[in-house]
């Protein structure tokens, strides 16, 4: 699948390149906006493009850097042009932030085997996509860093969650591995995210599901405190790799 080319911003800057998967929204655009106003130049994907100009345009009015392509995920072709794209554009590929995901929740007694598929897509290969994309330029210019969006669905299972839950479990056991066969040169970091302030609940099509993640989703943190955990081992030396910060609200149990 061919992305559509779309950029904004001045593309420069002395901070890292930051590339970031979902950004059009929730965790993706605070992480955007929390870079760039470190000084790092971000290079912004997803699907909605309109939603990526409004932002990039945001962000580059602020004085920071940022640019955009259209992105899908799903797709390895996508995948690879946005990677290419950014080391075009920039000279090269820092950090990749793979933010994108869906939360269709249900029983899986509802067979929704469609949702299934999309959170497998999604979740999994889109991860998968990314790293495949980006590790080659990474090596060649001798390190980089890649940050994974888990969940705390990635340490525990509930109800309605099983299929979401297995993805993330995935997530983690990815970061993990790439962890042990990149040591010393790609540092990976894995963050996972308790309830958080986003748009993950309204792809929810199941009534029950949907009924019941908004007494869960009740008590939430901003995506902004994720964007902070992200900035925070994306900011350490060379020489430090933080693996796994897990963000739950305060108040939460769960």
């Amino acid at each position: 699948m061919n992305p559509t080319n779309a950029t904004t911003g001045t593309g420069t800057g002395t901070g890292k390149v930051v590339l970031i998967t979902g950004a059009s929204s929730g965790i993706g655009a605070a992480t955007a906006r929390r870079l760039a106003a470190e000084g790092h130049r971000v290079w912004l994907g997803a699907r909605r493009t309109e939603r990526l100009g409004e932002l990039a345009a945001e962000i580059t009015a602020e004085g920071g850097s940022a640019a955009y392509q259209r992105l899908d995920v799903t797709a390895a072709d996508d995948a690879r042009a946005f990677v290419a794209a950014a080391r075009e554009r920039f000279g090269r590929v820092d950090v990749l932030v793979n933010n994108a995901g869906v939360m269709p929740l249900s029983p899986l007694g509802a067979l929704k085997v469609d949702e299934w598929d999309r959170m497998l897509d999604v979740n999994v290969r889109g991860v998968l996509y990314g790293i495949a994309a980006a590790l080659p330029v990474m090596r060649e210019q001798g390190g980089g860093h890649v940050v994974n969006i888990a969940s705390v669905g990635a340490y525990e299972v509930s109800p309605t969650a099983a299929v979401y839950c297995a993805t993330k479990f995935a997530v983690r056991a990815i970061s993990e591995g790439l962890r042990q066969e990149s040591a010393g040169d790609i540092r990976v970091s894995l963050v996972s995210p308790g309830v958080t302030e986003s748009e993950l609940a309204e792809s929810i099509s199941d009534p029950g599901a949907r009924e019941a993640m908004k007494t869960y989703r009740s008590v939430a943190v901003p995506a902004s405190a994720i964007a902070d955990a992200i900035a925070y081992a994306i900011g350490q030396p060379p020489e430090v790799d933080v693996n796994e910060i897990v963000v739950r609200p305060a108040a939460s149990a769960q």
